[in-house]
């Protein structure tokens, strides 16, 4: 018994459990029909009824774990479109959703993270990957924020009391959330920035579905912003009211970055179309708000984002027609009234067998009622079959209304075609325009170059005595480039006159179309209008219901309703039919305008093709007269060098000469016109349009390539003969370098590979022949000799009193740094070197004292310049003296410096005290030479010149001992070795001696080759300096003496003699 009464109660848990499933799979279903139609890689902006249905999914299941099931599942990285609707929809689903959704969001924070990352290292053809990663870090950051804030929702409206609450009374804390909302503020501008750099603000832009789809996150954006902007014045208040000014000037300025980045936003977005229909954006104030005045947050007005109620985008089915008469509830009446009359009669009628006339009224009331039963139902048929036919015309005329719209869509688009369409015929026609002129000018341009190359013809003979007048005409071929500049700015001007028709135009045609919105408008309101009318006819039949009881009456005034409305469908007919008519003359006219648009367009295409050709004649025609006239100027070039070329063999040319120094400034100058000849190539190559500075160039080259063919032939006469036959040699070669360039020139084929770098080559090698001809000593000329003399011996004293300081300063900073035995050595080669100069300058006093006598006392009535030119080589090697002593010095106080600062060696020391000492012995030559025997001055100089000795043999003895003191010597013990290992090391030792002294050798060798390298660079030697200028060496003058210390070969290294040491226990 207990299980018979449990049966129903399981099947009903059952029935339950099915239904339930089933009401599950249904939303499910739909959950993934909406998804699918959303998030799709179809560039159309996401539909409204699919989000909402998404919405209302997690509100049902208050979450969005169906959303995630399936978006886990998207191919996000195959296409950048479906990641941006996805991350749109889930923009929405955190905003609109139920509140749990951003659990279920966190739970897949990092898959949001991944597809951000994905697009950004990805470029795609429409742009979508950079908005992508953009979205998805917006995304993040919002899951972020409103997990950490979990009393603010994701739809960010709250009241000021709870973001207070949230905020809290810790400074810290308010300052840490202010520091947040301005990265979130962030993250959205930054999409919506990207989006707009994207997009065309023009009107076919956000009309378009390719921008809408880019365009339709953005009213998120929009409303996240305006209630960031709020909290962000307000906690900014509120840190203002506890912190100072200074700490958070910060704050301030990235707030009024993102004020004008929000209000220009704000502000491109309501100029567009797109935005008008879908969102009320408010406004922001002109300047962002004080903060540093409190009372100015009372002035603070929240910006509030309207959105206006959605059209319905999907019919929604029309519940069936309710009858006109309920026909149950008329059966019952019909059906009780016999019981009622029985009742009757059984209270106040006749007896049973009794007759009354009430029954024949009875039954004839009976009949009466059956036949207005029958009427009534045939009355609601027909009104059945009238409600069925408005339904019908209903549903057509909507069906039409829809044409209408689509129509109307398609029109903005074609006339959005049409206009882009102008815009280019009228492009087309400013540069038809543009062409025609220049076609006229390039005709002109023509007609003078055909001028010219007719002269050029005639007067091809004389060309060279001609070429200034070549150079006019490439000033007026300037001059008409000017010109034609001119006219191209004339043609900018008609551009824009063009422009401003073509607005013109545009607004007529946006005239047109707000006509035929207005009309499409009327005729919305006409269905309205009909729809009311319609309703009224269902009013009037309702009406009709509840007056059955006066059937009789209301049976006239149905009919005169069916007449009338039978009439008000027929106008209505023909009003449709005429507004068809309407719309189709429309139409055909604005096909038949766009035909005759596009024939208009075909011919402008037509004229444009045939004045490009023309243009394109008159520009070859152009180009080869340019190149003609290049010809004409190779042409004389190779003249010119060829005539040059054969001089190099003429016998008359042969008595011609020419010296080394003119023959330098010509290679010279053949050079800058190489370089010059280098440029015009590389410029007329460019364009092939202006050869005027090749031919300038041309010219200049060959008039120089063939003075210096010819100045070096003639140089080559008076040369020596192995320089005269290289550098006849190289002439030819620079000859046959230039004709081969040339050549290369003529012909356009290799007009573009020609170089002349090896014109270059063979001038520079005739450069260095000629100055290897120029004679030794004369790189200074003999009018300055005197003026030499003077500088070089000053020179010498500056450089002296240089040396003396530098020693004095390196003494002061010795006697700080070093200290003992260093401190000593150091002061004793820097006192020596101090010495030393001090003697040199005296040397340098003297010298220049016996050097005045000498020129006062052999001149005569000539003046000093003539005595030191009359006398170039004495004065020459008393320069070349005075150098090497003022040199001597500087290398002697940079040597002490490094030995001092331990970076330099003792030797060096030692071998530039023996130069100084050569040197002042040079000086003293020099002056002796034209000196009295018997002069004061004399005995002077050379009594410095012992001194100067005597304080370099001091220098060079400090330095040894000084050297022997710092520098540690290794004891020799050689007590633990055998007679085989002394042995071993004895041949080891005897192998070095024999290195070292191989290589004394061979540098002495080389020492050898460098002074007589440096005696035939300085000139001749002092014997043959007396007899050139007069003099004899005098018999009592001292014999030069042996060779110097330097020179001398050393003795053979013999082995070493070291007694043993003892070896200490």
């Amino acid at each position: 018994m207990n299980s018979i009464r449990q049966v129903p109660s399981r099947v009903k848990s059952r029935r339950t459990e099915s239904v339930l499933g089933a009401e599950r799979e249904h939303f499910e279903k739909q959950q993934l029909s909406s998804i699918s139609k959303a998030i799709n890689s179809t560039e159309t902006p996401l539909k409204e009824k699919h989000a909402r249905r998404i919405i209302l999914g997690t509100h049902r299941e208050k979450g969005a774990y169906t959303f995630w099931s399936y978006a886990v599942g998207l191919p996000l990285p195959s296409s950048a479109i479906l990641s941006w609707k996805f991350c749109h929809v889930l923009h929405k689903i955190l905003r609109d959703g139920h509140r749990n959704t951003l659990q279920d969001c966190m739970r897949h924070y990092s898959d949001i993270a991944e597809t951000g990352l994905l697009w950004t290292n990805t470029r795609d053809r429409h742009g979508y990957a950079l908005l992508v990663s953009l979205h998805a870090k917006l995304l993040c950051t919002k899951i972020e924020f409103h997990t950490k804030h979990s009393e603010i929702p994701a739809s960010l409206e709250v009241t000021d009391e709870l973001l207070e609450r949230t905020a809290g009374t810790d400074i810290n804390n308010v300052f840490q959330l202010t520091v947040e909302v301005f990265d979130y503020m962030d993250a959205e501008l930054r999409l919506a920035e990207a989006v707009l750099h994207q997009l065309n603000m023009s009107i076919a832009i956000s009309t378009l579905t390719s921008g809408q789809c880019k365009l339709a996150p953005l009213i998120q954006v929009i409303q996240d912003c305006s209630h960031l902007y709020h909290y962000t014045v307000k906690l900014l208040f509120k840190l203002h009211a506890c912190l100072p000014a200074d700490t958070l000037q910060g704050h301030r300025e990235r707030f009024h970055d993102q004020f004008h980045s929000l209000k220009t936003f704000l502000n491109k977005a309501r100029d567009m179309l797109y935005f008008k229909r879908l969102i009320q954006i408010p406004r922001l104030p002109d300047s962002p708000p004080n903060f540093l005045r409190a009372s100015a947050l009372a002035e603070h007005v929240k910006p509030m984002v309207v959105i206006p109620d959605e059209e319905e985008l999907e019919e929604q089915e029309e519940d069936e027609p309710e009858p006109l008469i309920d026909v149950s509830e008329a059966l019952p009446v019909a059906a009780s009234q016999p019981l009622q009359s029985d009742i009757f009669d059984q209270a106040f009628g006749p007896p049973k067998d009794g007759f009354d006339d009430r029954d024949l009224q009875i039954e004839r009331l009976k009949r009466e009622i059956e036949l207005l039963q029958a009427e009534l139902e045939k009355i609601k048929g027909e009104a059945q079959r009238y409600i069925t036919q408005l339904k019908a015309q209903i549903n057509s005329l909507e069906g039409e209304l829809e044409e209408q719209r689509m129509q109307k869509q398609r029109t903005l688009v074609e006339n959005e075609q049409l206009r882009m369409e102008l815009e280019a015929t009228h492009r087309r026609n400013t540069e038809h325009e543009s062409m025609q002129t220049n076609f006229v000018e390039t005709e002109k341009r023509a007609q003078a170059t055909e001028l010219r190359y007719n002269k050029l013809k005639e007067k091809h003979a004389e060309l060279v005595a001609n070429h200034a007048e070549l150079l006019r005409k490439s000033a007026d071929t300037v001059k008409m480039l000017s010109a034609t500049q001119q006219t191209q700015e004339e043609i900018e001007r008609t551009k824009q006159q063009l422009a401003f028709e073509v607005d013109r135009v545009k607004q007529e045609s946006d005239m047109k179309f707000d006509e035929q919105k207005f009309e499409m408008d009327k005729l919305k309101r006409e269905l309205e209008a009909k729809a009311a009318e319609i309703q009224k006819v269902r009013s009037s039949l309702q009406t009709s219901e509840m007056t059955g009881v006066h059937m009789n009456s209301s049976m006239a005034a149905l009919q005169a309703e069916k007449d009338r409305l039978t009439q008000s469908i027929s106008k209505k007919d023909a009003e449709l039919s005429s507004l068809k008519k309407e719309s189709q003359l429309k139409e055909s006219s604005l096909q038949q305008e766009r035909d005759r648009t596009i024939r208009e367009l075909e011919e402008l295409q037509g004229k444009l093709k045939e004045k490009l050709s023309r243009e394109e004649q008159l520009q070859q025609k152009l180009l080869d007269e340019q190149f003609t006239l290049l010809q004409a100027t190779v042409t004389e070039a190779e003249n010119i060098i060829q005539d040059a070329v054969a001089k190099l063999d003429d016998p008359i040319h042969i008595s011609c000469s020419s010296s080394p120094d003119y023959l330098i400034s010509r290679a010279e100058a053949t050079l800058g016109s190489v370089e010059k000849v280098q440029a015009g190539h590389s410029e007329y190559v460019k364009s092939m349009k202006d050869a005027g500075g090749l031919v300038r160039a041309l010219t200049m080259f060959s008039h120089l390539a063939a003075d210096t063919i010819i100045n070096g032939s003639a140089t080559a006469h008076m040369a020596p003969t192995d320089h005269a036959d290289r550098l006849t040699e190289q002439c030819k070669s620079c000859a046959t370098q230039s004709l081969q360039y040339l050549k290369s020139l003529k012909s356009k084929a290799s007009l573009r590979g020609a170089d002349p770098t090896a014109i270059q080559a063979a001038v520079q090698k005739i450069l260095r022949i000629g100055k290897d001809l120029r004679p030794k000593g004369l790189d200074v000329g003999k009018d300055e000799l005197g003026d030499m003399v003077d500088k070089e011996m000053a020179a010498t004293s500056a450089a002296i009193e240089e040396a003396v300081r530098r020693i004095d300063e390196m003494m002061s900073q010795t006697r700080k740094d070093a200290t003992g035995v260093q401190l000593e050595v150091n002061e004793r080669i820097l006192n020596s070197c101090t010495d030393l100069m001090q003697a040199i300058r005296l040397l340098v006093l003297a010298s220049t004292d016996l050097q005045k006598e000498i020129v006062e006392g052999g001149r005569g009535a000539a003046s000093v310049r003539e005595f030191y030119a009359r006398n170039s080589r004495w004065t020459e090697g008393l320069i070349s003296a005075s150098k090497a002593v003022g040199w001597g010095a500087t290398q002697m106080v940079d040597s002490a410096d490094k030995v001092v600062l331990h970076t330099g060696k003792y030797e060096e020391l030692i071998v530039c005290s023996h130069e100084i000492a050569a040197s002042t012995a040079q000086l003293v030559a020099a002056s002796k030479v034209k000196a009295d025997r018997g002069s004061k001055r004399l005995g002077n100089l050379q009594q410095a010149s012992r001194h100067v000795n005597e304080m370099a043999a001091k220098v060079v003895a400090s330095t040894k001992t000084g050297q022997d003191q710092v520098e540690d010597k290794d004891t020799m013990d050689f007590s633990g070795l055998s007679l085989i290992k002394l042995k071993k090391e004895e041949m080891e030792s005897q192998v070095k001696v024999l290195e070292l002294e191989t290589m004394l050798e061979n540098e002495r060798l080389r020492l050898g080759e460098l002074r007589k390298k440096h005696y035939e660079i300085a000139g001749v030697p002092l014997e043959q300096l007396s007899e050139d200028n007069g003099l004899k060496a005098s018999p009592a003058s001292p014999k030069p003496s042996s060779k110097p210390g330097l020179m001398k070969k050393p003795v053979l290294a013999q082995k070493p003699n070291i007694p043993p040491k003892t070896m200490l226990r």
